[in-house]
């Protein structure tokens, strides 16, 4: 499974840009410590990223066929809320900041202190009733 992860982020160019440099197999040993570890810290109803990883290729599939489409998201005229994390990788950051100025009705929120994970369980450094109060908002206003 670790290995599946670490082909798709990979292809896809997520993570860190030292994650090019390092050997695959290093890459796969700390993805299933780092999937060994977050299963052993989960609590009962919490999702995993091993239960996440076998549909992870949706989301690479998606991130390899829209390469090169940005322009296409202008066409968009539902109003857009983008969220994001001030600790967020550097990728997801140019990702917003590329659709904030390509969708015409857009809007940007960025948590401070929080990272990708933001809306994730609280016990595991996320703010899932700041994400919501936000979403809550911006949908009594559309």
């Amino acid at each position: 499974m670790s290995a599946a992860l670490v082909t798709g982020m990979l292809a896809a160019q997520m993570g860190p840009a030292v994650f090019r440099f390092v050997p695959r197999p290093v890459l796969e040993k700390l993805t299933t410590m780092a999937m060994n570890s977050e299963d052993k810290k989960a609590s009962a109803g919490d999702v995993t990223m091993r239960m996440l990883a076998p549909n992870l290729h949706y989301d690479f599939r998606i991130v390899a066929e829209t390469d090169g489409q940005l322009d296409d998201f202008a066409g968009v005229t539902a109003k857009v809320l983008l969220l994001g994390g001030s600790k967020s990788p550097a990728y997801l950051k140019t990702a917003l900041d590329a659709l904030e100025k390509v969708l015409p009705r857009s809007e940007r929120r960025e948590f401070a202190g929080l990272d990708h994970s933001a809306s994730g369980n609280a016990d595991r450094r996320g703010k899932p009733a700041l994400v919501a109060a936000e979403l809550r908002t911006f949908l009594t206003r559309v």
